[in-house]
């Protein structure tokens, strides 16, 4: 079920007052208001992205306006399916990540304007930014809603792993045969002239032979 309530913890269903994804900007207000569902990773539009979502993805919002600016937190949860950089199979991965964004509404380009330079002769001041404000990705909205779509599609890409694993303790497959070494090991046969090991032992008896000749 979708919904959302306010400060006062009162709950309305989506389908009447809002949606998930495209909630109302005159319904943020500072006191802010909370928004929570689950999602199909069709709608987030994750089908070609590359990441595949088993399931449903549960979301949790809240959403607070300050001034002119709409602040989004919450948390998203689900089940990625990855494939394995190593053994190539694909395995289930709980995903489980928080979301720290803030809105502005979007304005035309304006032309920039030349501005007198007043600090000559005085100390620049230093603006003191809160920690809480200086990780928040920006994003835009026109008209009279949010589109939260884009934004939670591209925090779920932002949350996959560059070189997913199955597990650490993975062995992969073999560069001769391509069996998955996971399983058991393969009956290549261990050539000399790659492994490490005969190399160090050549190198030992290098200076030795040498000498006696």
């Amino acid at each position: 079920m979708t919904g959302y309530s306010d400060a006062w913890g009162i709950g309305v269903q989506l389908g009447v007052a809002m949606s998930l994804l495209t909630p109302k900007v005159a319904d943020i207000t500072a006191d802010g208001i909370s928004i929570s569902g689950e999602l199909p990773g069709e709608e987030l539009g994750l089908t070609d992205t590359g990441v595949s979502v088993r399931g449903m993805l549960a979301v949790g919002l809240d959403l607070r306006a300050i001034e002119r600016t709409v602040c989004v937190t919450g948390v998203v949860e689900g089940t990625a399916i990855r494939q394995c950089v190593r053994c190539l199979k694909e395995f289930d991965d709980p995903m489980t990540f928080s979301v720290r964004v803030a809105y502005e509404r979007e304005t035309k380009a304006a032309p920039p304007v030349a501005r007198r330079d007043d600090s000559r002769g005085k100390k620049a001041t230093a603006v003191e930014v809160e920690p809480d404000e200086q990780n928040d990705d920006l994003y835009y909205y026109a008209g009279d809603h949010l589109d939260l779509a884009p934004m939670l599609r591209e925090q779920v890409i932002l949350a996959s792993p560059m070189h997913p694993l199955c597990s650490e303790q993975c062995l992969g497959l073999c560069a001769r045969c391509g069996n998955d070494l996971n399983e058991g090991p393969c009956h290549c046969p261990v050539e000399e002239g790659n492994n490490p090991f005969h190399a160090l032992r050549s190198a030992k008896q290098m200076p030795e032979d040498q000498g006696n000749r």
